[in-house]
């Protein structure tokens, strides 16, 4: 391992950054009140959300000059990206897959803002060939590759790519062998797979194409269609869609014996029901496996007429059934992998099922056959996370990473025959795993429930209260935070920071029951978990309020928002990212309703209206509070969660904000929700995040 750059913080404790000069931008307000079951809400910066409006983008670009002013202030935000840069600057590669007579994978040389994809013909020892270059879809790398979707025997591929960030997608069809452009490319797809019938066409997913701002317009009905290769789009059949019902998030999936599409239609984020149509009939019948939306249900395989089902039904920790084509009812299901006290996931590959299950949020994986008996555990490298275990039912070998917080991901090979396993691709990076460590602890919240945290730093720290620390954090739909390698988070840990990670409630670490005990009016907990991971990392002299930073995005945005808005001295620094923080608005934009499960909605109940109301992160910022340094980010094209919400929340805070810490919102143009953004971006945006937040712990300078 190279460990060539090495800087050292200096901390001045009672340095105060000089920000008593900052002249924010003045934000006009208007008159619009909205009446929730009798009160009356004012919403003053409600003309933000027109994402098409002059005043909105001078808005932005007078936020933006004030925030890049401020950062260019920062006397060693130049020497942070230099880091970053250095960091970043090493070979990565995706485990590789086998589709037709290729094997494929992922590599990026170092500092390209794309990952490139390779192939070599089905021997390891053959030589590679770029087969896609997504650094060549646009200059600055704004355009990304955002899935390859092959067919079954791997001479057609349809892959999809995103402009500027946005959840829309296009898909593109090529010739895998010629490498030829064929058909028309298809447009206006979101939230959306492709999965090929043979190799005349295929199914994929869309809504109806909004009137007005495709950024941030209501969608709500999503439709599963069928393109056959040279037709035009207009002519695509509807699938699945059309019924009285709308679906908000609808997929369709293809058997790899072509023989079978399932369907899966859902309302929300959590749950779905479960549909098939028997393709080897000229009819397009609907059968129903489940019609049931509070469950999960998803067919991971079949051979033959027999299913296999991976479903929460009657399980709350999931567990992996089957069933045949003349036995579709539940009352039929019969368990392959049953519960267990610990949530997992499966995947297939080599004839054999593969659990992966969480235990405090660690991996465990065991092998599997089709008739349900356990074969092996797989004995990892170490304590982290693995994935992959997944491929064709042919393949004689898998593959297989594994990476903690401090451990760049290695690649291994796999042999199912006898679980045996060898590292297939090492990374060669300027970071020294051995100087680290982690640290698994168990705090109490509020209500006496323990909670699992992840700490990492160096392990020649002084737990004196005094080191930078970044606590980030999610909790929020059915989403585990598991340790893996992130350079940024090296990057941080190498300036001698602390980085944790608690698993709070809202996440899907302990299963169903874990999840529901953080969402709607339980959601309370989920920023009390976060609250007292804080206290912890103080009471244990990790840290203390004055160099802490609280970090999350999207749902972890809003956690960051409500925590700092409830607790504003907890932290010195503040950095919700691509936040949801307009809590009584915002299923009116994109698909955002579907997130109801999660939080509820202002039109449901009154007590959900006042619960919402409660912690809605715009509601709740009060006049001439001293809130913490804080720096709130978001994409001028993100189509998930609208800028709206970050926009109104800057606005609010700029207003009735009192001292000297800055509170600054930086707006990435030709950027969404984050997925696909160019490595030169994504370097940038983290010199300016580490910037700000040491700048305002009181670092005066790094070496």
């Amino acid at each position: 391992m190279k460990n060539n750059l090495i800087f050292l913080i200096v901390l001045i404790a009672s340095c105060n950054t000089p920000t008593k000069n900052i002249n924010y931008p003045i934000t006009k307000k208007e008159v619009v009140v909205d009446t929730y079951f009798g009160t009356d809400i004012e919403d003053p910066y409600r003309w933000l959300e027109d994402d098409l409006s002059l005043d909105t983008s001078n808005w932005v670009d007078s936020q933006n000059e004030v925030t890049f002013n401020f950062l260019k202030s920062i006397p060693y935000r130049d020497k942070l990206k230099s880091k970053l840069t250095s960091i970043w600057n090493y070979e990565k590669q995706t485990s590789p897959f086998t589709r037709g007579e290729y094997i494929y994978y992922y590599r990026n040389d170092g500092l390209q803002n794309q990952y490139v994809v390779y192939r070599k013909k089905d021997n390891l020892n053959s030589s590679e060939e770029v087969f896609l270059d997504p650094n060549k879809f646009s200059e600055d790398g704004t355009i990304s590759l955002t899935g390859l979707y092959f067919s079954e025997d791997g001479k057609l591929i349809s892959y999809t790519i995103s402009e500027g960030g946005s959840d829309w997608r296009k898909a593109i069809v090529m010739d895998t062998e010629t490498k030829q452009i064929i058909g028309d490319t298809l447009t206006n797809i979101k939230f959306s797979g492709i999965s090929w019938s043979g190799n005349k066409g295929f199914y994929y997913s869309s809504y109806d194409k909004p009137e007005g701002s495709e950024l941030s317009e209501y969608t709500d009905r999503h439709k599963l269609y069928y393109h056959e290769l040279n037709t035009d789009q207009k002519s695509d059949k509807t699938v699945f869609g059309d019924q009285r019902e709308k679906y908000r998030y609808v997929s369709g999936n293809v058997s790899d014996d072509n023989n079978f599409l399932f369907i899966s239609a859902s309302n929300l984020t959590d749950g779905n029901e479960l549909y098939m149509i028997d393709l080897r009939k000229n009819s397009n019948r609907i059968l129903t496996i489940s019609d049931d939306p509070s469950t999960d249900d998803y067919v991971v395989d079949n051979l033959d007429d027999t299913f296999y089902i991976f479903t929460n039904y009657n399980a709350p920790n999931k567990r992996l059934v089957r069933t045949t084509l003349n036995n579709l009812n539940r009352e039929n299901w019969q368990d392959v992998i049953p519960e267990s006290e610990n949530v997992f996931s499966v995947s297939s590959g080599s004839g054999y099922f593969f659990a992966r299950y969480l235990v405090d949020a660690f991996s465990q994986v065991y092998q599997y056959n089709y008739s349900g008996d356990l074969v092996r555990k797989v004995e990892l490298p170490g304590i982290g996370t693995s994935s992959g275990f997944n491929g064709e039912r042919d393949q004689e070998e898998l593959y297989f990473s594994f990476s903690n917080y401090y451990t760049p991901g290695n690649l291994y090979s796999f042999n199912p025959a006898n679980g045996e396993y060898s590292i297939y691709w090492k990374p060669e990076i300027e970071f020294n795993s051995d100087l680290y460590t982690s640290k698994q602890v168990f705090f109490e919240s509020k209500d006496g429930t323990k909670v699992p945290m992840i700490i990492t730093h160096k392990k020649d720290i002084v737990l004196n209260g005094k080191n930078p620390t970044i606590l980030y954090g999610y909790g929020g739909f059915n989403i585990s935070r598991t340790p893996g390698f992130s350079v940024t988070n090296a990057v941080w840990m190498d300036l001698g920071g602390v980085y944790a990670v608690p698993n709070i409630r809202g996440g899907g670490e302990y299963g169903k029951e874990w999840h529901n005990s953080g969402t709607k009016l339980n959601k309370q907990n989920v920023f009390d978990d976060f609250i007292a991971a804080a206290e912890y990392l103080i009471s244990s002299n990790y840290t203390s309020s004055d160099y802490l930073a609280l970090r999350g995005g999207s749902n972890g945005g809003l956690l960051v928002g409500a925590v700092m808005t409830q607790r504003p001295k907890l932290m010195k620094v503040a950095l919700p990212a691509v936040g949801v923080l307009d809590m009584l608005r915002y299923h009116k934009f994109t698909s955002g309703a579907g997130w109801a499960f999660d939080y509820g909605t202002s039109e449901e109940s009154e007590e959900m209206f006042k619960y919402l109301l409660g912690y809605s992160p715009v509601h709740n910022v009060k006049q001439n509070i001293d809130y913490p340094a804080t720096m709130i980010t978001t994409g001028d094209h993100d189509d998930r969660v609208v800028p709206a919400h970050s926009f109104k929340f800057a606005a609010n805070l700029q207003d009735k904000h009192v001292g000297e810490d800055p509170v600054l919102i930086r707006i990435e143009k030709e950027a969404g929700h984050g997925s696909g953004t160019p490595l030169a971006k994504v370097i940038d945006q983290y010199a300016d995040i580490y910037g700000f937040t040491l700048f305002n712990m009181g670092v005066k300078k790094i070496k």
